[in-house]
């Protein structure tokens, strides 16, 4: 899952902005989406690795609110019943997690922060062949334009 990029989430409230009366709130997308793709687990094939195809049903829910003098906004994909097998191995594979970011900014001083928070894990059967990928991070911006906090935590690991 890829994390929001700063300038697009900027770009997308300047939108909410220019698009938007003076107050709303809407979920704009809800909806479940099938998903097909592969990904390579390090700790797969006893210990050697191997690419990992996984299809099945990500739910998606993107919502914006703009009130006044602020706008909010919230991205969430959620695997629901995500499976597949190891192309080499034909091991069986479940892939769950959850990866959201929210964010927040006034319209009247520039005070902005974002959190990303990612967690997505392929599961395997037994042990040593599950592989999880963990990030959160999280910026904000003062009234000064300057950043008071800023921190991006990353791992990836095999159980």
């Amino acid at each position: 899952m890829a994390k929001l990029n700063l300038p697009v989430t900027c770009a997308s409230i300047l939108a909410a902005v220019v698009i938007a009366g003076p107050a709303w709130g809407e979920v704009v997308v809800n909806e479940s989406s099938d998903m097909n793709f592969a990904a390579f687990v390090p700790c797969a094939n006893n210990g050697t690795g191997e690419v990992v195809s996984l299809t099945g049903p990500l739910h998606i829910l993107i919502t914006y609110t703009l009130n006044g003098n602020r706008v909010r906004g919230k991205t969430h994909f959620q695997p629901q019943g995500l499976s597949g097998s190891g192309l080499i191995t034909g091991e069986i594979y479940r892939g769950v997690g959850v990866t959201q970011s929210e964010f927040s900014g006034s319209l009247q001083n520039g005070q902005f922060n974002q959190t990303y928070v990612n967690n997505f894990r392929i599961i395997g059967r037994g042990t040593g062949n599950n592989y999880s990928v963990h990030e959160n991070f999280h910026l904000a911006i003062n009234a000064n334009g300057e950043v008071s906090s800023y921190h991006d935590n990353f791992s990836a690991d095999c159980k």
